[in-house]
């Protein structure tokens, strides 16, 4: 099977760099998935999760947004953060979900916006981190 290269970066780091067989993205307008020899294509992320396949195994990171670039042989992802399953902390994604909640009861006292971005984010790191810890479970 084709394969093409995944290439995820922060302003901190380089994510994951590799060769891949799909990439399924949170894109602006909805998910999309990507294939070798995809059309050229450039699009906005949205928070969610970026689900990736290679060679039968799948794995998942939770993005906040960012850019997406296709070029016929490369998949550039530069995220404003990205965090793969295993990074994720779920306690402290739970309390960051419950700190922005109380921002969003009382709306005079915090900054709405930021408040929603902050829970948007901390939903994605949830689903993204469950997910390992379901796996993990049923590996047992």
């Amino acid at each position: 099977m084709a394969s093409i290269r995944l290439d995820i970066v922060t302003a901190e780091r380089q994510v994951y760099s590799d060769e891949v067989d799909v990439i399924v993205a949170p894109g602006f307008d909805g998910e999309l998935a990507i294939l070798p020899h995809h059309a050229p294509l450039m699009t906005t992320l949205r928070p969610g999760e970026l689900r990736v396949r290679k060679g039968g195994e799948e794995f998942f990171l939770a993005v906040t947004g960012g850019f997406l670039e296709v070029r016929p042989d490369r998949v550039t992802i530069l995220a404003d953060a990205a965090e793969r399953a295993e990074e994720i902390d779920v306690d402290r994604a739970e309390a960051a979900k419950r700190r922005a909640e109380e921002r969003l009861t009382h709306p005079g006292e915090a900054d709405t916006g930021r408040a929603e971005a902050a829970l948007r984010r901390s939903l994605v790191r949830i689903k993204v981190g469950e997910r390992r810890r379901r796996r993990r479970g049923g590996e047992v």
